[in-house]
């Protein structure tokens, strides 16, 4: 897997420039065609996470890969992807088009109350595809006509104007899915639960070199909130339907596939950085999770 990349990275590795209304505003926002940017002298697109938000609307026929998927999609989708998750997509036809807008989060410091990790498409481990028909489509893309305009011109408040547009991206989105509920959490169980989860996906990503994950079983999660392990389990199991146990195994496994698939680490240091002490201990949770070891997951 490829170091996290930057923002200004992303623009000397995709567009070989800085744009000189970005290099003022690098924390604000930018958007683009996505034709424009498929190109031959474009670099390839890297699997890798990036240090800051994106959102796409594309059209054609495509693959994304996101953590440890990888989904085809056909028709008009809109993406979303956050700092969290390793991600890129690959055109398989050659009618892609589209828009694609990228910002920081400190471009919506403020706006939404939970921040936009806790947005049901930017929390780690949702579904960030949102398939759209063809009105859908043409309304989306007239959000990123407007901002493409506003990004053109000379309007002294245009970055307030285009975070209201991707706001109202955002917006469109959630509006798909209004069975669920934000941000509430009726009893003291689901909100504890809403903590653990919280806690169990900070911990990721794992980086090479850096502190080894320190939260691995449910008594560590429930010394940590500083409440007994079995009252932990209750709300959990009862919140979700899955034990503290099987939460915490899923993450693991889900992270241990990206690593193995998508970076150039050996099998040990990657056993090492999710917390198991022996590689022995390592290929035994891989291979009860996947009924692979992880040298045959790798070469898959």
């Amino acid at each position: 897997m490829q170091p996290t990349e930057s923002l200004e990275e992303f623009y000397r590795h995709k567009l070989k420039t800085m744009p000189g209304d970005q290099q003022a505003n690098i924390g604000q926002v930018n958007v683009f065609r996505l034709e424009d940017c498929l190109v031959p002298t474009a670099s390839p697109v890297r699997y890798s996470r990036r240090d800051f938000y994106k959102i796409s609307l594309v059209r054609g026929r495509n693959v994304y890969h996101y953590a440890d998927k990888s989904i085809e999609v056909d028709g008009p989708t809109l993406l979303f992807f956050n700092p969290q998750v390793p991600y890129t997509w690959q055109p398989v036809a050659d009618d892609t088009t589209g828009f694609f807008c990228i910002f920081r989060e400190a471009f919506f410091r403020g706006w939404f109350d939970a921040g936009l990790a806790e947005l049901p498409m930017f929390r780690p481990g949702s579904q960030p595809a949102y398939r759209l028909n063809d009105a859908q489509s043409g309304e989306v893309g007239a959000l990123y006509e407007k901002m493409l305009a506003e990004l053109n011109s000379d309007y002294t408040f245009k970055y307030d104007l285009i975070r209201t547009y991707v706001s109202e991206l955002i917006h469109y989105a959630l509006k798909l899915r209004p069975a669920e509920t934000l941000y509430q959490h009726p009893d003291a169980g689901a909100r504890l639960t809403a903590v653990f989860i919280e806690l169990l996906e900070r911990q990721f990503p794992v980086e090479l070199g850096t502190r080894r994950l320190t939260l691995r079983s449910a008594g560590d999660f429930a010394h940590q909130l500083s409440i007994h392990v079995n009252h932990l389990n209750r709300c959990v199991r009862e919140t979700t339907g899955k034990a503290t146990t099987e939460h915490i195994a899923e993450r693991l496994a889900s992270e241990a596939k990206a690593l193995l698939r998508h970076s150039d680490w050996n099998i040990a240091e990657i056993g090492y950085s999710l917390g198991f002490d022996e590689p022995a201990h390592f290929n035994y949770f891989f291979k009860k999770r996947t009924g692979l070891t992880p040298s045959a997951f790798r070469h898959v």
